[in-house]
Parts: structure tokens; sequence; C-alpha cells
């Protein structure tokens, strides 16, 4: 359930492997202990055009959309486990953060919640 999206600049990517990217992503997550290390989905998002306050800065942002029902302090908690490993995996990279959204329980859907008529 858990989806990490991680937008960066192309040359985040060529720094460091994106799978390795993904898998410290991936381990910070888990190691919060807020997810079933299966349910968790990392993906990365390399950008050729941008602009981090008009100038060309490597930048680093991940988006952590978790479904609802963790309070405050274990989201800081993802957070701030996340941006430490990326920190330290890029320490001169200038922007590097992350925002977490949670899914509405009520709302969420996905192909096991449906049941499909086979003809």
């Amino acid at each position: 359930m858990p989806h990490f999206v991680i937008d960066c600049s192309k040359q985040i990517v060529e720094q460091k492997l994106p799978e390795e990217i993904m898998q410290e992503v991936y381990d910070a997550a888990k190691s919060t202990g807020l997810f079933l290390a299966e349910e968790l989905k990392i993906r990365i998002n390399p950008f050729h055009y941008y602009s981090t306050g008009n100038t060309r800065d490597d930048f680093i942002h991940v988006f952590a959309n978790i479904m609802e029902g963790r309070n405050t302090g274990q989201k800081a908690n993802l957070s701030k486990q996340i941006i430490t490993t990326l920190k330290t995996m890029f320490p001169e990279v200038p922007v590097i953060s992350i925002n977490i959204r949670d899914f509405e329980k009520a709302t969420y859907c996905n192909k096991e919640m449906v049941q499909t008529l086979i003809q």
C-alpha cells in the first residue's frame, strides 16, 4: 500500500544506481515498523527539465503516500528516517525533502477489492 515516489534531477541517478537509491528508501521506510515489507512500493522519476529556485541545482523530493491512521509523530519519524538516509547518500545535494500524504481508507481501492464478472 505505501507508495514512495522519488522525484530527482537526472544527475542523481548518474551518481548512484536507481536500484540502490530505491533500496535505501525502502530500507528506511521498513525500519520504522509502520509497514509490512511486502507492501512497500518505491519508484523513481529522474527529471531532465526542472528548475529549483531558478537554478539547475540537483534535488531529491520524495512523495510518500500512505494509508491514513498513523499519528503525526510516526509520520515525522518516517520523514526524518528517509531524509537522513538520502542526506547520507548525497551530502552535496542542496535540496532533499519529503512530504507525506494520507490515503483515505473510505475511498482507496485496488483490484483485489473489486469483484469482477468473467464472462
